[in-house]
């Protein structure tokens, strides 16, 4: 097992750890107003200071990765759970009109970023996470039929795809019961990746106020709040986007280091 697997996997555990932690337990409500106590340096009492209200910045921090973590594995969920079926459509109707519908779809999702297809959501029904999820859901699902449809496209020329076929098994059989089973590790690779990449999506979202709204607690509206004060108070803005290099970092070298672990020809290369 690598070393990045193992340090990916260190760190993003921590994030989740303290993510679940949050549910029964914070130091202080996130949510509870103490203005004496506003912009506090970290130290006994306050371990990660306080903001511009007066709350407790590390239980802000425990929440916020409560909501990141969230947000980015329900949009992961949707671009799996639609994409990788259009991808194995696709491929197995390689060449005809349906595949061609599907990968002109694609191209037409790709050419929105997942901030404008925010701004168009929430310009209809509203900012919130909700319609964050839906919004960078929806940018994933092209990527998962890219992906799913390029590795499946490989297979479906291989002799136990032939002999399957002379089987008399048909294309949707044959795509769930051979394809996609190997196909699956490039799948966690890429939903790793998907992942972290949702993480730094939720975070510029809320950092325009798309995201998450008051009084949850998400660390890229920290960072917008803290804009402001960075000059007197950088602890503000140090410590929410510390918490996303972290996560980030950690789910990208968990996803290197699965691909590796899960692709024999690495293995073997580094044996």
């Amino acid at each position: 097992m690598s070393r990045n697997l193992i340090l990916g996997a260190c760190l993003s555990s921590l994030v989740v750890l303290a993510a679940l932690i949050s549910f029964a337990w914070t130091p202080y409500d996130h949510a509870a107003l103490n203005i004496p106590d506003k912009l506090q340096t970290p130290g006994v009492q306050h371990w990660f200071g306080t903001d511009h209200f007066g709350r407790d910045m590390f239980s802000m921090i425990m929440v916020g990765a409560r909501t990141s973590i969230a947000v980015a594995l329900v949009a992961v969920g949707i671009g799996m759970a639609l994409g990788v079926p259009l991808g194995l459509t696709a491929a197995a109707r390689k060449g005809s009109w349906l595949d061609e519908l599907i990968m002109r779809g694609n191209d037409l999702v790709f050419a929105f970023p997942s901030l404008v297809i925010a701004i168009l959501i929430t310009a209809v029904f509203g900012a919130g996470a909700i319609n964050a999820i839906i919004a960078i859901g929806i940018f994933n699902i092209p990527v998962f039929a890219r992906i799913t449809r390029g590795a499946a496209l490989s297979l479906w020329e291989r002799e136990f795809i032939l002999a399957a076929r002379v089987a008399g098994k048909g294309a949707a059989r044959i795509s769930t019961e051979h394809i996609l089973p190997n196909v699956a590790n490039l799948l966690i690779v890429q939903g790793t990746i998907q992942f972290s990449l949702g993480i730094l999506a939720e975070a510029g979202l809320s950092y325009v106020g798309l995201g998450a709204q008051p009084p949850t607690p998400s660390w890229g509206r920290m960072l917008a709040d803290a804009q402001t004060m960075v000059s007197f108070a950088p602890h503000l803005a140090l410590i929410p986007g510390f918490a996303i290099i972290l996560t980030v970092l950690g789910l990208n070298l968990m996803g290197d280091g699965l691909r590796d672990w899960l692709d024999p020809r690495i293995r073997v290369a580094r044996a």
